[in-house]
């Protein structure tokens, strides 16, 4: 009796969330400020080629090793390309600064107070076995995700209070906070996974397998640590949708792996990669002089990317004694010489990063005002001076010697002094200032060995180690390391991802994103402000003060950006143009068979 009632009062809630919705209109996508730009008609994307050849493969190099094929959770290294085997909800359009059109999802709608979003799966939807995806199979995935994935999926889905299939093709996600605009977009982020296929297997065990996925491509084959291949599924369910058409052209995705670098460009000379996308400036401006260049068999090309640059830089571990003092980090930040390695290293390629949404309006600049000032003045007393009575971007002296001279009074204030041997030590504990640079990419050595000498001249003792991939993911998983380059990469509208980066309860999570270590409470607030934002106004003020409180924490030593993409491609491959203003998007291009026969018949006669 008690079974049967319950069952009643579900169909009964059930029955009524779906009538509450009934008056909610459908919509094609969604945009996190007014509408889509695109109608519900639209047949696809603008920068895509409808007409576009199917066919061919785009050979490129991934750096390192993997163990992996699924590239969810904390343990293994995954396989580079992964995500082209899985649908989401919806998709993002390059075209536009954040707007989301329906994949899987054939119908959204977003309840008027924005407490819940509603998903209706398309009726053709597969996966690659030919069982549909259901509205139980959402529900296991961000289950499974949040719970047994990566710490990323926790921290983005946070304010997601329950999920659940209406019936088989609708799904409801209920939202704590309905005051973040971004939540209903990026829930359209989310994988589906096949329950049916997960249902005997351990999901936070590494595998090799060929996992199951609905996207337009499937792993064909997997040689662990040396290749993976994918191949597009020729009955792809969703290759007639508008956000499809015309883009997933090429019949074979290929991954070589390679120890480093100078190894992989080696092999794109010889022809047996087709693609760089080249991130050193020197093998920009001199690795490209060999015949296929000359011949114009290789293009080289510079697309512009509106998206911020965000932050790459020498991290300091902060859960490290030695750079728990914002002392010691200023110091380090002063003898950082990014001029003489622009001038030396770089060709003059890159500008110095101010910012950790450099490259885009969210960066502050000058002095607080206005609607940032409102924000951080809560917080006068918590903050240092410098965050409201010094412009951004922080100014340096131009001469080393008088940077060296600022530094060392900072570490003299920090209690270290040079001990008899020149070595600084630390008057109360004794410990000489010593730390080690963790790398993986060999490259990277030329740039980290001036800041070392740098910082050899206060007598600082610094150290360079560069270990394999594998290595290198293990310490970091653990927060193993003193200092190592990293990347906070930003999109044009940050939101629930600056918890990971940033946020105190991420701090001592394995594999999170906060890599520093970071735990402040003002942070924390400014997150949930920035999350919360509910203008574009009221977003760029948020982001700037929490730019700012970053900045003036020192908790990073700013590298340097780019504008735009290197690419270096056997001249085989099109895409149309313009390119996207906001990416490129590599699954709009397809292979052009009369280039393609002419470069493979120039290679065999040489």
């Amino acid at each position: 009796m008690r079974s049967t009632a319950l069952l009643m009062f579900s169909l009964c809630f059930t029955s009524a969330l779906t009538s509450a919705s009934e008056d909610v209109p459908v919509r094609h996508g969604l945009s996190l400020y007014g509408e889509p730009a695109l109608a519900e008609d639209f047949t696809h994307f603008p920068y895509a080629n409808p007409d576009a050849p199917l066919g061919g493969s785009l050979a490129r190099a991934a750096i390192g090793s993997f163990d992996s094929t699924n590239p969810f959770i904390i343990q293994g290294t995954q396989a580079v390309g992964l995500s082209s085997i899985y649908d989401t909800l919806m998709v993002t359009n390059p075209d536009e600064p954040f707007s989301m059109y329906g994949l899987l999802a054939e119908g959204i709608r977003l309840a008027p107070d924005r407490s819940w979003v509603e998903f209706d799966l398309h009726p053709q939807a597969r996966f690659h076995d030919g069982e549909p995806i259901t509205a139980d199979d959402v529900v296991f995935s961000f289950t499974t995700l949040t719970e047994k994935g990566q710490p990323f999926y926790g921290a983005y889905y946070a304010d997601v209070t329950e999920v659940s299939a209406l019936n088989e093709s609708t799904v409801r996600f209920t939202l704590g906070d309905n005051e973040s605009r971004e939540l209903p977009l990026i829930i359209g982020q989310l994988p589906i996974l096949p329950a049916h296929y997960w249902q005997d297997r351990d999901f936070e065990v590494p595998t090799r397998d060929a996992l199951l996925g609905s996207g337009p491509y499937r792993i064909a084959n997997v040689d662990p640590g040396r290749r993976i291949v994918y191949e597009r599924v020729d009955d792809y369910w969703g290759k007639d949708l508008p956000v499809n058409r015309g883009r997933y052209n090429i019949d074979t995705l290929i991954f070589d792996y390679y120890r480093d670098h100078t190894v992989a460009l080696e092999a794109f000379k010889a022809g047996n990669l087709d693609m760089r996308i080249e991130n050193s400036a020197r093998e920009w401006a001199t690795g490209y002089d060999f015949p296929a260049t000359r011949n114009g068999l290789v293009k080289r090309l510079e697309v512009p990317t509106g998206q911020p640059a965000g932050m790459q830089a020498f991290v300091m571990n902060e859960r490290r004694p030695l750079f728990e003092d914002k002392r010691v980090r200023q110091a380090f930040n002063l003898v950082f010489d990014f001029d003489w390695l622009n001038q030396n290293l770089f060709y003059d390629a890159y500008q110095r990063t101010q910012s950790y949404f450099e490259h885009s309006d969210m960066a502050a600049s000058g002095l607080p005002e206005g609607g940032e000032l409102a924000l951080l003045e809560p917080y006068r007393d918590q903050l240092p001076d410098d965050v409201f009575n010094t412009p951004l971007p922080i100014a340096q002296p131009d001469d080393m010697r008088e940077r060296l001279r600022q530094a060392m009074a900072l570490l003299q204030d920090a209690g270290y002094a040079p001990n008899n041997a020149g070595e600084l030590v630390h008057q109360d504990t004794g410990e000489p200032l010593r730390f080690e640079v963790l790398l993986h990419d060999s490259t990277f050595e030329r740039v980290v060995q001036p800041l070392l000498r740098n910082l050899s001249r206060l007598g600082i003792t610094g150290k360079l180690r560069t270990v394999d991939v594998s290595q290198y993911l293990n310490r970091l998983r653990d927060f193993d390391f003193d200092m190592i380059v990293g990347s906070f990469r930003q999109s044009n509208n940050p939101g629930n991802e600056q918890r990971e980066f940033w946020a105190s309860e991420y701090a001592n999570q394995p594999r999170s994103r906060n890599l520093i270590g970071l735990e402040d409470p003002v942070v924390d607030e400014l997150v949930d402000t920035l999350i919360a934002a509910d203008s574009r106004e009221s977003l760029q003020d948020a982001t700037r003060a929490l730019d700012r409180v970053l900045l003036w924490g020192f908790h990073v030593i700013p590298q340097w950006y780019l504008g735009n993409n290197r690419i270096a491609i056997w001249d085989k491959f099109a895409g149309q143009e313009p390119y996207p203003e906001y990416g490129i998007d590599l699954d709009a291009w397809w292979v052009d068979p009369q280039q393609s026969e002419r470069i493979e018949a120039r290679q065999r006669s040489r």
